[in-house]
């Protein structure tokens, strides 16, 4: 079964709760920016991510108060000085990020109210967030409206001009640490994740190739119990079919050999127990053999 919901025919708050919760997870940044009389504001977002590299762009959205139809500080600041300071949170800081959420009054410092260090700019007003593992001093190039009533956002595009990243979160090569940064994004309601430890994962891409398709594996792989879609695409993600003989090698290694025995004696289904030993080598990263097992099953 399936829900269908029309946009329009539920309430604001509702279509709020329901699109947070699917769209996830999602990175958060602190966006600190300043007014004309230079007062500072440090706000977070979840409505943001980087959508270029040349030229390098990112993008936040400080949506209109679903509430109250109110804007929110930073889009007033931006429209006034086109400068943001946009600092990536992670996990050391996430407990100031939700702090510094709070809507304060216009004028309250949250750097202050989060406890923060306001570290200057070398090229913008705003200043950055000193604990931050990653900054962007940046400049606005436009702002656009969605819409005029609550729950509306508001793009702001901006360009970065200079990057600061703290030391600690570098590799040898010069490179940020995934494992160190320790990143933080947010779901629906009030639950937030971590991406570090075993939350982690790395999924092998060829760059310059194409993968199989999981169209190119046979119909009894395709449609098989045992195999997840994640498997299938593992699987596909294989440049080549394996040859002639990388099937007789592994048709002819004691354990596949053993289990098919087994099987062809007590009756029981063969193909099925083949992709489950095939599976296993998908977890320890044998790909190219568990394709030739999972090939191999549609003899059986």
């Amino acid at each position: 079964m399936v829900k269908t919901i029309y946009p329009t025919e539920i309430a604001q708050a509702d279509l709020h709760h329901y699109l947070l919760s699917a769209v996830a997870p999602r990175p958060i940044c602190f966006a600190s920016t300043i007014n004309a009389q230079g007062q500072v504001n440090l706000s977070p977002f979840s409505f943001f991510n980087v959508f270029s590299s040349n030229p390098p762009v990112m993008i936040f959205s400080p949506a209109r108060s679903g509430r109250d139809n109110t804007t929110k500080h930073s889009l007033d600041n931006v429209l006034e000085v086109g400068e943001v300071s946009i600092n990536i949170v992670n996990h050391p800081i996430v407990e100031q990020m939700s702090l510094a959420s709070t809507a304060y009054a216009k004028g309250i410092n949250e750097f202050d109210k989060a406890g923060l260090t306001a570290v200057a700019s070398d090229k913008i007003g705003p200043p950055r967030v000193g604990e931050a593992p990653v900054s962007f001093e940046c400049t606005v190039q436009e702002v656009i409206a969605l819409g005029d009533q609550g729950g509306a956002g508001n793009l702001v595009i901006a360009r970065v001009e200079l990057i600061h990243i703290r030391e600690e979160y570098l590799k040898s090569d010069g490179f940020l640490d995934t494992e160190k940064l320790d990143l933080v994004a947010r779901m629906g309601e009030s639950w937030y994740c971590r991406a570090s430890g075993d939350a982690l994962f790395q999924i092998p891409k060829p760059l310059r190739t194409r993968g199989i398709g999981v169209d190119q594996l046979p119909e009894k792989v395709r449609h098989s119990d045992i195999f997840t879609g994640n498997d299938l695409g593992r699987l596909g993600n294989v440049e080549s079919l394996p040859d002639t003989e990388m099937m007789k090698e592994i048709e002819q290694r004691d354990e596949v050999k053993q289990l098919i025995a087994q099987n062809m004696a007590s009756g029981l289904p063969i193909a099925p127990e083949l992709h489950k030993l095939a599976k296993t080598f998908l977890a320890n990263g044998q790909t190219a053999d568990a394709l030739a097992l999972a090939i191999l099953s549609k003899e059986y």
